[in-house]
């Protein structure tokens, strides 16, 4: 059964760093592209990053270019989303997605791309 579970969500202050992971289990990343979304309470679903299934292509929304980095890991089946100067607008529950993708293409940010999705991890960034 394909799964994606993402971990490392915490509560931590404004200015400080989270790593966000997402390893799937039941398939392997190799071929997919995977995003990276958040939701905050009471607003939509938004697209954070994005990287291709290559790994050499990547994406950020405009809030997050700077702050976060995403990254992959075929060998571990994990992708990671590197948060540094966090800010209270950052508070969301994070959920990565995973979409079978040529190795050429860049991966998309819009939520109605990805077939497969994990529950999410809370993120809480609050004095």
């Amino acid at each position: 059964q394909l799964q994606l579970v993402e971990s490392g969500g915490d509560l931590v202050q404004p200015g400080g760093s989270l790593r966000l992971s997402c390893a799937a289990s039941g398939f392997t990343l190799d071929n997919y592209a995977i995003g990276w979304f958040r939701q905050a309470p009471g607003k939509e679903r938004e697209g954070v990053s994005c990287i291709s299934s290559s790994g050499v292509r990547t994406r950020y929304a405009d809030s997050e270019k700077g702050r976060f980095t995403i990254s992959r890991d075929n060998a571990k089946n994990t992708v990671f989303l590197q948060m540094n100067s966090l800010k209270p607008e950052d508070t969301a529950i994070y959920y990565c997605a995973a979409e079978r993708t040529p190795l050429q293409a860049m991966c998309p940010m819009t939520r109605t791309s990805y077939h497969y999705w994990g529950r999410g991890a809370q993120v809480t960034v609050s004095s």
